[in-house]
């Protein structure tokens, strides 16, 4: 089985990920065999290449976007399996047993195991998975447009309802990357006004042409207020920046595993009862409702495709924003 493994964190234009053979792979009880077709790439990817988060083990496999088929299952299942095609979250298990996964928090599950982090994941020809965790993939998704909507899809759902919007609302997407340019067609089949601020000319075209009212820099004035905003970009200067922008009672958002530091700022900014809240992760049941959503829609998926062993490069046009929409790795 070829794999992309990274042995140790280095900045991706050191090329750190090695295209290496390894072993058959054999799944444990309860868990799946996956013969991987697509795999999307994200910027948790990124941060765990270059070390701004550190896997708890090395070498790992990166990759929590898996689209595949089951070819092989472990003890406990039932052979009926074989040959579903299925996703592979991020969310890789929970513990099921705190008080977390009882409420169905389990993306804050302190056990929990993330895909291509704490566990090898799907830059690579196969994989394991655990299969209570499988998420089901409507019949009218192609693999490589699945894909984005297992993590970028999923975790802007979420974000959308962790920033309240409210069907008619006026959003503010900032950063126009594989996660914002799904949530902004989720919040356009609710109605909303979506005003999208990055600096990427490629990047503002296709929030244009998928039905955004304004598209500027965060350092542009919207033409009103918003009601609520989720920030993709993991700069933390842009806090501030964007509460400045948002109504009394409003939201902001952060959607961000990792960003640099929030600068102190005037009480002012999120005086007026606005709302400022990170999301962390997604539960199972996030995945669920964000992909028969995406087929009622139906959402539309920008891809570039790459193939396994030109993950590095990949990940390099993916970091310095030279991919428009979401970056796919076709295994």
């Amino acid at each position: 089985m070829r794999a992309m493994l990274l042995n140790r964190a280095a900045t991706i234009e050191e090329n750190p990920l090695a295209l290496v053979d390894l072993g058959k792979l054999k799944p444990g009880e309860g868990e799946v065999l996956l013969k991987v077709s697509v795999c999307g790439l994200c910027h948790t990817d990124l941060h765990t290449v270059e070390g701004e988060i550190i896997p708890p083990i090395f070498p790992v496999i990166p990759g929590h976007q898996v689209v595949g088929k089951v070819i092989a299952v472990g003890s406990g299942l039932n052979d009926q399996l074989v040959g579903a095609r299925v996703g592979v979250p991020w969310l890789f298990r929970a513990c099921g047993e705190c008080a977390y996964c009882g409420r169905g928090e389990e993306n804050l599950c302190s056990q929990a195991h993330f895909t291509g982090f704490h566990v090898d994941g799907g830059y690579a020809e196969q994989m394991i998975a655990d299969a209570q965790y499988l998420l089901p993939i409507p019949d009218g998704i192609k693999d490589e447009d699945a894909a984005p909507l297992l993590c970028a899809g999923i975790i802007g759902f979420r974000s959308l309802h962790k920033a309240d919007l409210q069907p008619g609302e006026r959003l503010g997407l900032v950063g126009f990357g594989a996660s914002a340019h799904l949530a902004i067609q989720v919040a356009r089949y609710w109605d909303c006004d979506v005003y999208v601020f990055t600096r990427s000319e490629s990047h503002r075209r296709l929030a244009e042409e998928l039905g955004a009212t304004w598209v500027g820099g965060a350092e542009d004035r919207a033409p009103k207020l918003l009601d609520r905003a989720i920030i993709f970009a993991p700069v933390g200067d842009l806090v501030p920046v964007m509460l400045e922008k948002i109504r009394p009672g409003g939201t902001l958002a952060i959607n961000a595993i990792h960003m640099s530091p929030i600068p102190e700022m005037e009480y002012a900014l999120i005086y007026g009862e606005r709302t400022l809240r990170s999301v962390a992760n997604a539960t199972y049941q996030d995945g669920i409702e964000f992909l028969h959503m995406a087929s009622e829609i139906p959402i539309q998926v920008s891809t570039k495709l790459y193939e396994l062993g030109e993950a590095n490069q990949a990940l390099l046009d993916l970091k310095w924003s030279r991919i428009d929409g979401a970056g796919v790795l076709k295994i």
